[in-house]
């Protein structure tokens, strides 16, 4: 039974290999396993992961092998089977360094299941000169990779493209563990928890030459289903104040030139989608996609600003293949937008329904936050009322996301609305919204662990472990986060 199931999830890999358009297979003198800690379906949906994957493999002397994940981590533990690199099939456990992606706060526990089929201690302090160097970076470094400490060996904070040479030829050194520890602590945005504690450098930017990102692979099995992937610009000139992406970050909005957009994009990408913080507030966003819709391609963009939408761009969306129009407003009252700094107002995103329907799109989706700081039921029936009028123009759905407070933002240290308080604004919306608009909201208590962390030290990554180890149920997590036993112990290992 054990050989049949390990056969069949190794066919898995192998078949997602025969569907991949792009893969990079190199020999080099020396190989890392790049690993993310959530499923392929995620992680090939990730312009970052995908863009240090083929960044990597252009390093001379080096190549990078892919590691995710299992969908079915109960499967893999019953084959015993390591984790793997997809090109090679290589245990990563024999690789001399592993680079982990993290996007965000939850991911920790999938970096728990990596290194536990790894067959690696899980921290770093138990690790020595027989194991891999463990690495990490991504997107949750712009905000607070802290909880992350114990576990790895040096994380690289904000855009890596400009760090990995130095960092790899550091790890390269053949140097003694601790060596080569103090020389990667001396470079910039490279945080080595042994050493610095709780100390986080500045978020790095990289050189706009490297600019723009864009997917390496193309793959059918993921929710974009073989969608190229690049970024027409970078960062954003906004000054929303629960955003890390805001103004304040790594130079603001930094622009691609349309022809280097379309230069990029492969003959065999059929389906384009445009990634980035603001991505509407291009100058030349519209020649972009209609370069693209001409080209016979379909069109998706990862952040629609209602404020930005003109006749000519929904149309051309709707050209290239929109039927849900989605855009954000984020605080649930023109008072909340106003206290939060998001600038959208009511007759912005109005004005997006209506273009929605004359250009033949059936459905408007409208990002939503709840728990903001100062906000009161007037709010959140104000949002009931505007609501309605949306679906009177199209069928409208909600996405409804409890407010998180990020390290590196103004709204740093806001505490959490609480989980019973959440749950009944999200109640007052459904209530108030039955058979009028659909409400979509995302989990309170869940929103209150990712809180826990985003705001956590090192000892919230120990207390994520003691959760993850006693099952990651929610009543486990919250008995991590108030059960100071639980910390000592994770503490006494760590010692």
């Amino acid at each position: 039974m054990q050989r049949n199931e390990a056969y069949e999830l190794r066919r898995l890999i192998r078949g997602r290999l025969d569907d991949e358009v792009g893969t990079i297979r190199r020999e080099a003198e020396r190989r890392l396993a790049l690993v993310y800690p959530s499923p392929y379906t995620v992680a090939m949906s990730s312009l970052g992961y995908q863009t240090i994957y083929r960044i990597i493999n252009e390093l001379p002397g080096w190549s990078a092998e892919r590691a995710f994940l299992p969908d079915d981590l109960d499967a893999w533990r019953r084959a015993r089977l390591p984790l793997m690199t997809y090109e090679s099939e290589t245990p990563v456990a024999e690789m001399p360094v592993l680079a982990f992606s993290v996007a965000y706060e939850l991911e920790v526990t999938g970096l728990f299941d990596c290194l536990e089929l790894a067959g690696l201690p899980l921290f770093s302090s138990e690790r020595d000169e027989h194991h891999p160097l463990i690495l990490a970076g991504g997107p949750l470094t712009f905000s607070n990779p802290l909880p992350l400490g114990p576990f790895v060996d040096a994380v690289l904070i904000g855009e890596a493209e400009d760090m990995l040479a130095p960092v790899l030829d550091i790890a390269a050194s053949g140097g003694p563990r601790h060596e080569v520890l103090r020389q990667l602590g001396n470079l910039p945005g490279v945080w080595v928890p042994s050493l610095h504690g709780a100390s986080l450098p500045p978020v790095q930017k990289a050189d706009d030459a490297l600019l723009p990102a864009r997917s390496q692979i193309l793959t059918p099995h993921t929710e974009l289903r073989s969608m190229f992937l690049i970024e027409p610009e970078r960062g954003c000139s906004r000054g929303c104040t629960y955003c890390v992406m805001r103004r304040s970050t790594n130079g603001g909005m930094r622009l691609v030139p349309p022809d280097e957009v379309m230069r990029l994009m492969p003959i065999e990408a059929r389906r384009v989608g445009l990634v980035g913080a603001a991505v509407t507030d291009h100058p030349k966003i519209a020649e972009i996609v209609r370069r693209i819709v001409d080209s016979g391609r379909e069109v998706g963009i990862s952040s629609l600003r209602a404020d930005r939408l003109t006749d000519e761009l929904v149309g051309l969306l709707a050209r290239g293949g929109y039927r849900t129009l989605t855009t954000a407003s984020d605080g649930v009252s023109e008072r909340m937008r106003e206290i939060i700094q998001r600038k959208t107002k009511e007759k912005h995103i109005v004005r997006a329904a209506e273009l929605a329907k004359l250009h033949g799109i059936r459905t408007f989706k409208l990002y939503e936050m709840v728990g903001v700081p100062g906000e009161t039921d007037d709010d959140l029936d104000e949002l009931v009322r505007f609501a309605t009028e949306l679906g009177k123009i199209l069928p409208t759905a909600l996405g409804v996301a409890p407010f998180v407070a990020k390290r590196n933002t103004p709204l740093d240290g806001t505490p959490f609305a609480g989980i019973p308080e959440v749950e009944a604004k999200l109640e007052r919306l459904r209530k108030g919204l039955r058979g009028k608009a659909e409400v979509r909201p995302t989990s309170a208590r869940w929103a209150w662990v990712e809180y826990v962390l985003a705001q956590g030290n090192p000892e919230a990554g120990l207390q994520a472990l003691a959760a993850h180890k006693a099952g990651g149920r929610f009543a486990d997590w919250r008995k991590a986060f108030s059960d100071e036993t639980a910390t000592r112990r994770s503490l006494r290992v760590v010692s």
